[in-house]
């Protein structure tokens, strides 16, 4: 099957955007499926596209078809669904989707495969994995039932007929276990046990990543004979979290604390840790479990404020700077977790073992289910003992982030530009 010749230059202007992002040549079998596979088949005539301010412009095929192709053959996602508002669903940037399969060891295939892909979405992604490994060797799973059958019937109009499972993709697919490979096409801040029991040992999982504080990263882990599972971070990619059944009515949430704040003063900066190190706040994010940041500049409490809130529980903390002294800053702090301790610490070790960066974390989970991050630094790996959220369950229970406390509330402006 080819690509329809009217979108053959098109493709190739694709290949040419995919491989100077890659600053490599795109090797040939992912090549070959790239020019396989229409990427214009698998969009909805409505697609929003970035428009660089932290918003998004509607592009229509109706109104203007020249322009949506045009965005349909550029390396750059689009947004396909709204809920409530907010994005829920994207065709990922070309670029990324082959950096992951290349993650994946597809570019070479020594042997057959068997694949499970978690997140459907519009199906593209399984339809590269058809053109590389065969329909009869993918399973794709997709939670959302309506997004599931648009999925498949642009699988079938591009000649694609991989199984396609309406379900919960935290619970794999256990009819057609073990994979080879199971491949998630959306961000999760810790895995599923599912996932690695359905591996076969010696197989691959890799999913992008995310904590409250960053969501950033990607994850590549090798599975053992013993149901443990290990490997490595890498520096791209942050796509859209998980979602996941909603919750059983009445589940509780967080609730507010009793008694006034702790307040104190620091000499860290809140941009050390919130204002676009992307090295040092994947470190944080991944030490500091549940903590999520917003920067305050309406100037209603201080000239510039971060607030920090705990999405497991009612912690928060705010962290002022007065707009004059950049070696100070007024903290407040409640709930029973200090996070501005937790954070100042992980920031501490961070800078300890020499400023470790993304692809210098990893994450060993064993056949329990614990997880277990870690850094290599020096020629040493070094195990991050991870601040435990107060009732934090040692077995992961969702992968949603539940509902932010009540304080502090968050402004969701971008960080000021810079330390003072």
């Amino acid at each position: 099957m080819r690509a329809p010749a009217a979108t053959a230059a098109r493709t190739q202007q694709l290949l040419d955007q995919v491989t100077q992002f890659l600053d490599r040549p795109v090797p040939p079998a992912l090549e070959r499926a790239l020019r396989t596979v229409p990427r214009h088949l698998f969009l909805p005539e409505r697609v929003w596209c970035s428009d660089g301010q932290g918003g998004y412009d509607l592009c229509d095929r109706t109104v203007d078809p020249d322009r949506w192709l045009e965005a349909a053959y550029s390396d750059v996602s689009l947004v396909t669904q709204f809920t409530d508002s907010l994005p829920t669903s994207s065709a990922s940037m070309p670029s990324m989707v082959l950096r992951t399969l290349l993650l994946a060891g597809l570019a070479t295939l020594s042997r057959p495969l068997n694949v499970a892909e978690l997140g459907t979405a519009t199906g593209f992604n399984a339809a590269l994995l058809c053109a590389l490994l065969g329909d009869q060797a993918v399973t794709t799973i997709e939670l959302d039932a309506a997004l599931a059958d648009v999925g498949e019937r642009n699988l079938r109009a591009a000649g694609y007929t991989p199984k396609v499972v309406r379900g919960d993709a935290a619970a794999g697919w256990p009819d057609r276990a073990p994979y080879d490979l199971i491949l998630a096409t959306f961000s999760v801040d810790r895995l599923p046990p599912a996932w690695t029991a359905q591996t076969a040992p010696g197989g691959r999982i890799i999913t992008p990543w995310n904590s409250a504080w960053c969501c950033y990263g990607t994850l590549a882990l090798t599975t053992h004979q013993d149901g443990s599972a290990q490997g490595r971070f890498h520096r791209f990619a942050a796509f859209m979290p998980m979602r996941c059944p909603h919750p059983a009515p009445g589940t509780p949430g967080p609730t507010t604390p009793d008694g006034p704040p702790q307040t104190a003063t620091s000499t860290l900066s809140p941009w050390a840790v919130a204002g676009g190190d992307l090295d040092a706040e994947f470190h944080v994010g991944l030490s500091v479990p549940g903590a999520s940041f917003a920067w305050d500049t309406s100037g209603d409490h201080a000239p510039v404020r971060l607030e920090v809130a705990d999405t497991t529980g009612p912690s928060w903390v705010t962290v002022d700077y007065d707009g004059h002294h950049n070696d100070r800053f007024a903290v407040a702090q409640s709930g029973p977790r200090r996070l501005w301790d937790e954070i100042s610490a992980a920031y501490d070790r961070w800078l300890t073992l020499g400023r470790p960066s993304v692809d210098e974390h990893g994450l060993t989970v064993d056949a329990t289910g614990a997880h277990t991050p870690w850094v290599e630094a020096a020629g040493r790996r070094h195990a991050i003992d991870l601040a435990r959220c107060p009732g934090q369950p040692s077995e992961p229970q969702s992968l949603t982030p539940p509902a932010r406390s009540a304080r502090p509330v968050r402004i969701d402006k971008p960080s000021p530009g810079g330390t003072p």
